[in-house]
């Protein structure tokens, strides 16, 4: 009796957990679907799913396969029941190039032209241009100061300080200031009204914008005369130098929901300095260190403000000190693409309403 008491109770958790996965299949998903070129991972997924960034909890990677986890156009995804689970089994030729998870040429600047660095005051810096110009592009000669080790045919890549993020102290919300041509903050230039940013709490990072790269010449005492090589933005003076990455960036990866949400973890910047909608690109308070990973996926939601209750007050000071806490209102979610130590860049994947520097992050599952 206890034998057969276990075996139904057994299949009831089973049945609950199989309905539970499959109450995340999308409305009218496909059975078959064939890739094609252009898709995306997170495309695909929300064919199958309601909520894409469960796709590995539905994937089949095949282990026979050098790279079981890509997908190929004209691979034929199948969705099938194991042991009453949905399962995404793929079959194909795997040829020619995987699908990216998110649209490569709207995240395309910022995997090529950004970076973030914990300190630039140390990088080599240009300290004239040829002919004493103001500013130098491609063909012309740049003189940089610093390069400790350089010698003639050494590869450069020039870059310009452009903010610095800055965890916020207490309950002040991190934010960033922008930057001057010595890598210094802009003190008239704080990034919201009450100058939230690095100088309130710890320093996440300098982003710095790609410029151009170059080619050293010559080195004479403690300047390398360096040739810019291909036709990027302009060159002046204060710019700093770089050793160029072979491979900075990974799109291989998959949308998943993170391990745990840290406390700091909000909206550090905006691409545009305005509100980010979907397809847009937003600096993120947390990185590697906190363990952020490509692939995470979070909602965003607006804090909820301390409103005194004026109606249960007539005395404003007695309102004040009644004050009422309001729910967080959801805006939408976004996917880490590209991660530093302490800061990464995600992109809206969708959203209901527009995303500000403050906004909080949350499990993609929030529903307060």
């Amino acid at each position: 009796m206890l034998k057969r008491l276990l075996a139904v109770t057994a299949a009831m958790l089973l049945t609950i957990a199989t309905a539970a996965v499959a109450a995340e299949l999308a409305g009218g998903h496909p059975t078959t679907y064939t890739v094609k070129k252009g898709d995306t991972l997170w495309d695909i997924a929300g064919r199958f799913l309601k909520k894409p960034w469960l796709w590995p909890e539905i994937w089949q990677a095949n282990p026979q396969v050098k790279n079981p986890h890509l997908i190929y156009p004209g691979d034929v995804l199948s969705l099938v029941y194991i042991d009453g689970k949905p399962v995404v089994q793929a079959e194909g030729p795997r040829i020619g190039e995987a699908v990216d998870t998110i649209p490569l040429a709207e995240i395309e600047p910022f995997l090529k032209q950004f970076t973030v660095l914990d300190d630039v005051k140390s990088l080599p810096h240009v300290v004239g241009l040829e002919e004493d110009r103001l500013r130098s592009a491609a063909g012309q000669l740049v003189y940089v100061r610093g390069l400790q080790g350089a010698r003639p045919g050494q590869l450069v890549d020039l870059a310009r300080p452009i903010n610095v993020f800055g965890g916020g102290k207490g309950k002040r919300i991190p934010g960033f200031s922008r930057l001057d041509e010595r890598g210094d903050r802009g003190h008239g230039h704080w990034s919201t009204p009450m100058g939230f940013g690095e100088a309130t709490g710890e320093t996440l990072g300098h982003e710095l914008q790609l410029h151009a790269s170059g080619e050293v010449t010559r080195v004479q005492g403690d300047v390398a005369v360096v040739l810019l090589r291909d036709e990027g933005r302009e060159i002046r003076v204060g710019d700093r130098v770089l050793a160029p990455e072979a491979q900075p960036y990974d799109l291989q990866f998959m949308p998943r929901a993170p391990d745990s949400i840290p406390d700091n973890a909000r909206i550090l910047a905006v691409a545009d300095g305005m509100g980010a909608g979907p397809r847009y690109v937003v600096a993120l308070s947390v990185g590697a260190r906190d363990g952020i990973r490509n692939g995470h996926t979070f909602s965003v939601w607006s804090e909820g403000a301390l409103r005194p209750d004026t109606t249960a007050h007539r005395n404003a000071m007695a309102a004040r000190g009644d004050r009422v806490q309001m729910p967080d209102d959801f805006l939408g979610h976004l996917m880490v693409f590209r991660t530093f130590d302490k800061v990464s860049y995600a992109l809206v994947m969708d959203g209901i309403r527009p995303i500000t520097q403050g906004d909080v992050l949350k499990h993609p599952d929030a529903s307060e």
